[in-house]
C-alpha cells in the first residue's frame, strides 16, 4: 500500500503545488498513479491565496485525480463564519474569534475580494463575504470528511483522543485537540497522521507523524508517502527519513 500525505497549506498556493511537484516526482520514480494523497486540513487563513488553493482542490477532484481533502480547525470556523457573523467556535478560546489577526480570517475574506474586513462593521463584512464566496466553495467545504482511515493509517487534522476507539471519535477532538495527544506515546493501533500543530519539520513520534510545518508562519507545505510502516518525508533530492521525536 502507498499512500502520499500533506500538511496544513494556509492559503499558500504556491507551496502546496510545490508539495504536488515532488509528489508526482515521486510517482514517475514508483509508477504508481493511482496511489491517493490525503490533505490533513486547514486549508485557508493567515496565507493570501485561500481561495485560490480551494480552487485548485477542486478542480484537481473534477478532473479525476486521487485527492482526499479533510477538514481542519479554521475551515470550519471559516464556514461557521458564513453561516453566522457570530459565530464563535466552542474549542475557540473566548475573546479571539475567526477574524482575529492570530486566526487569520481576514486574509481569506481578502483573497476572495473583501476588503478591510478588520475595520468594517461586522454585519457588513459578513453580507459581502457571503455574496463573494462562490456557493460551491461553500457546499465542497461543508461536505469535507474528518477523517480517514487505512489499513495502517489514520489521518485527521488534529489527532485523536487517547483511549477512544478510533471509530468514536468526535469532531472537536480530530479538528482541535492537543497536549491530551501529543503527550501521550501509547500506541494507537495505527499510525496517526496529522497536522494542526506548527512545527518546524515534519516529525515522526514512533505513534503519530505531524506534517505541519507551519504554513501559515512562512514555513512549507511538506509532503510525505507511506508505504506499508515506513514513512519518508518528500525533497527536491528524493526521499529522505523524517525527524523523530
Amino acid at each position: 500500500m502507498r499512500i502520499y500525505a500533506i500538511g496544513d497549506i494556509h492559503g499558500q498556493l504556491d507551496r502546496l503545488k510545490a508539495a504536488h511537484a515532488l509528489i508526482e516526482s515521486d510517482r514517475r520514480q514508483t509508477g504508481d498513479v493511482a496511489a491517493r494523497v490525503v490533505h490533513v486540513g486547514d486549508l485557508v487563513d493567515r496565507g493570501p491565496r485561500s481561495a485560490g488553493v480551494i480552487d485548485y482542490l477542486m478542480q484537481g477532484q473534477a478532473d479525476g485525480r486521487p485527492w482526499e481533502v479533510l477538514r481542519g480547525n479554521h475551515d470550519r470556523m471559516f464556514l461557521g463564519f458564513l453561516d453566522d457573523p457570530y459565530y464563535h467556535d466552542p474549542m475557540l478560546r473566548f475573546g479571539i474569534e475567526w477574524l482575529h489577526p492570530r486566526v487569520g480570517g481576514c486574509t481569506t475574506l481578502e483573497s476572495y475580494g473583501v476588503a478591510n474586513a478588520e475595520d468594517r462593521p461586522l454585519d457588513q463584512v459578513h453580507r459581502d463575504a457571503v455574496a463573494a464566496v462562490p456557493a460551491r466553495h461553500r457546499e465542497w467545504l461543508a461536505a469535507l470528511p474528518i477523517r480517514l482511515r487505512t489499513e495502517r493509517a489514520f489521518f485527521a487534522h488534529a489527532g485523536v483522543r487517547p483511549g477512544v476507539d478510533l471509530d468514536a471519535q468526535v469532531e472537536d477532538d480530530l479538528l482541535w485537540i492537543r497536549r491530551e495527544f501529543l503527550d501521550d506515546r501509547r500506541d494507537h493501533g495505527v499510525l496517526v497522521v496529522h497536522g494542526h500543530t506548527a512545527i518546524d519539520e515534519v516529525t515522526h513520534y514512533g505513534n503519530r507523524i505531524n506534517l505541519d510545518t507551519s504554513a501559515g508562519y512562512g514555513g512549507p507545505v511538506s509532503a510525505v508517502v507511506i508505504e506499508g510502516d515506513e514513512v519518508w518525508l518528500l525533497s527536491e533530492s528524493g526521499r529522505v527519513p523524517p525527524a523523530a521525536g
